[in-house]
């Protein structure tokens, strides 16, 4: 059957000739199961009453009655989408020749060329010729809702969408979705991502309604920041993102050249940016799966207000050992298992026998295993009660039948019961059961209801359900472009300090001198006692270059020897000493990410900030609000609210500091990280005490100042 006349409505760069073709040509089909091209082939015929499908080898030879062209040329129309699987040396040619016959979209599935500048190459020849290009190196593209099928394996049609850079990691996330009832609505593997990258697939799957959740696995984010758009794009639309990438165990910071250095790591700032657009950074496929079917069931929707990342828990279970066990995992994980009202637990009483477990959990105490009907009873008794946004079912229920065949019908009825009472209620059920693919569980899942094997899955996919549903992201500084500020030319504290001045931070007075003679007559001017540092060294402190307190002149010239001895630093601050009361140490700090651009960090700062580690990131610049919001998310935190009677620090004033921080980074490119440590904030204000940069390593360096500046 030939492809429809209509012309579809699809703008310049629509992905659409890649989800839903008029027509697919693969080249390099094969009739041979073991190839590559046989997969693609018959994968693509699956879909010929739908489209044209023309098949390649320039060999000849046939597949379930379709004769293979000897090449592009042949075919009798033009082809919208050209499936690429021939050996590197021949990709060119063949993309070249679909161009020439009219194409509009490329998947690539061998490599591109010998290298990355091939492969760049090959993607301009593509795009410039306003056509799109999926690959090089990718396992294909499959959307179960237009039946096209272009990839190796076989994909159950659902409602998850997957974007991944991984061909066997889909693999799994496939057949772990589709044993639990449910499956891919589209597929893409993106490969080296030379044209089509992550942030389009999610764009395309935003738009795409059938596509419920989507799931994606990323190594390279390259442009993050339209990436962070997506996600937050995704989160508005309704669409949650569950992502997996790299980096756990990365030791980023180790050779650092400064705290923020060691602190903002490639997998912090993923999460950073995941918090802040309302996707749910997750750990393995396992915990994909189960997020998405606790999302596809609805859960974390039904609670809103300032408790809603409290949800609230009810446990019904086999046994007071499972329960107990299932209400701390549920309870460990921030989800709430409240006592229930007296109501309920008068309701769930009435139902069982006497001496059973009646508050929460609840446990049934054997009226499941004489009479399969209360599970249903109670199940319906708390999820229409209102005092719990879930229900979690754990123990023995779907394994009857497999001890007795003669209870497999009432227990299945059961199992409908228990759905229908889900769905009435408009809440969710949790299943945990120790049994594996039985008749009553098959009806579970095909009713949406979740079903898991380990109480620890089922409680981290809600959690991770309820946080995602329950997060208002934050949205992005304004895009402001960088000033065309003049490049800062060297790292150090006399020069960071004077730009950051510029930008509204606060710092003591201080003088920059290169003897001890220099260094009294600073001292007389600003007034003792004062604070001697070494210049030139990134950790002053644990190098020996800062000395404080120093309360007169004879006190300044040893600690001035014993640093010129240990340091030899060519030149010196003197500081005026600041000890304002109730004061809290902070670090921030500005690093470069190659993807994400400026990310600032924020933490509880001073000697103890590696130590301590309690940091947060957000991408920069930020808003007065969201630089608030973030110190407030510190552990640390309630240490600035006021600890133990002392007055709270003025939050407005670090606020503005970071912003300020953000600012300047942002203004300056030419810096690979930027920080302010420790950064007093106190009572009265915000003082930065150090500051710090690292140029980036492209960054164009001029001649130091030699003017010293005036105070």
């Amino acid at each position: 059957m030939t492809a429809p006349d209509v012309e579809r409505a699809a703008g310049p760069g629509s992905l659409d000739p890649l989800f839903d073709p008029r027509s697919v040509a693969v080249v390099g089909a094969s009739d041979n199961p073991e190839k590559w091209g046989y997969w693609l082939a018959s994968g693509a015929l699956t879909g010929r009453h739908r489209r044209a499908v023309h098949l390649v080898n320039r060999r000849g030879g046939a597949l379930d009655g379709t004769p293979f062209l000897p090449d592009l040329a042949a075919l009798p129309s033009a082809p919208d989408h050209v499936v690429v699987a021939v050996p590197a040396a021949h990709v060119r040619t063949v993309v070249a020749d679909g161009l020439a016959a009219g194409a509009r979209c490329f998947t690539v599935i061998t490599s591109g060329g010998a290298g990355a500048d091939e492969e760049r190459a090959l993607a301009s020849l593509v795009t410039g010729h306003g056509a799109r290009l999926l690959g090089p190196n990718c396992m294909g593209v499959v959307d179960t809702t237009a039946e096209l099928r272009l990839s190796w394996g076989d994909f159950q049609a659902g409602q998850v969408g997957l974007v991944s850079q991984s061909g066997n990691l889909a693999l799994e996330i496939g057949r772990l979705l589709a044993r639990a009832g449910q499956g891919f609505s589209r597929f893409v593997s993106l490969g080296n991502q030379r044209d089509i990258d992550a942030a389009d697939a999610l764009e395309a799957l935003i738009h795409h309604e059938p596509t419920k959740v989507v799931a994606a696995y990323v190594e390279d984010f390259r442009d993050g920041r339209r990436l962070a758009r997506a996600l937050a794009a995704a989160h508005a639309a309704g669409k949650p993102v569950l992502l997996l990438t790299l980096g756990r165990s990365e030791a980023s910071g180790r050779a650092a050249a400064s705290h923020t250095g060691a602190l903002v790591s490639a997998r912090a700032t993923v999460e950073a940016v995941c918090r802040d657009a309302g996707a749910l950074l997750l750990d393995s496929a396992g915990e994909v799966v189960d997020t998405a079917l606790c999302l596809l069931a609805g859960a974390g929707t039904h609670r809103r207000g300032a408790d809603a990342r409290r949800s609230r828990v009810a446990v019904v279970g086999d046994s007071g050992g499972q329960g107990a066990l299932a209400a701390d995992a549920f309870a460990a994980r921030g989800l709430d298992v409240p006592a229930l009202s007296e109501p309920t637990r008068a309701a769930v009483a009435a139902r069982l026998p006497a001496g059973a477990g009646c508050g929460n959990p609840v446990d049934l105490a054997g009226a499941g295993e004489a009479d399969l009907d209360t599970y249903a009873r109670i199940a319906r008794t708390l999820l229409c009660s209102g005092e719990a946004e879930a229900v979690v079912l754990t123990g023995y229920f779907g394994d009857y039948a497999s001890a007795n065949p003669a209870q497999e019908q009432h227990e299945c009825a059961v199992a409908a019961r228990l759905a229908d009472a889900a769905g009435e209620s408009g809440r969710t059920l949790l299943v945990h059961t120790m049994a594996r693919d039985t008749a009553a569980l098959t009806i579970l899942r095909e009713r949406g209801i979740p079903v898991y094997e380990r109480i620890e899955n089922a409680a981290t996919a809600l959690a991770g359900t309820v946080r995602v549903r329950t997060t208002t992201p934050v949205p992005p500084a304004d895009g402001q472009p960088p000033a065309a500020e003049p490049p800062v030319t060297d790292g150090g504290y006399r020069t960071v300090r004077a730009m950051l001045r510029g930008y509204g931070l606060t710092f003591p007075d201080a003088e920059f001198v290169r003897d001890a003679d220099d260094a009294v007559r600073a001292a007389r001017r600003i007034g003792h006692p004062v604070v001697l540092k070494a210049m030139g060294l990134a950790h002053k402190t644990e190098a020996g270059g800062v000395a404080l307190g120093l309360r007169d002149e004879p006190a300044l010239r040893a600690a001035f020897a014993v640093m010129h001895a240990v340091t030899g630093a060519a030149e010196y601050a003197v500081e005026a000493m600041a000890t304002p009361p109730d004061a809290v140490e902070l670090i921030a700090g500005v690093r470069r990410d190659p993807a994400f651009g400026p990310v600032l960090m924020a933490g509880i700062g001073g000697v103890r900030a590696e130590l301590l580690g309690d940091v947060v990131l957000a991408l920069a610049p930020v808003t007065p609000e969201h630089a608030r919001d973030l110190l407030r998310s510190l552990r640390h935190a309630p240490l600035l609210a006021g600890w133990r009677g002392a007055p709270a620090v003025d939050l407005d004033a670090a606020a503005h500091a970071l912003c300020a921080l953000a600012r300047a980074a942002v203004d300056h490119p030419e810096l690979a990280e930027l920080e302010v440590n420790p950064l007093l904030v106190h009572p009265g204000g915000a003082l930065a005490l150090d500051a710090h940069a690292v140029l980036a390593p492209d960054a164009h360096t001029l001649p130091a100042p030699t003017e010293r500046p005036r105070t």
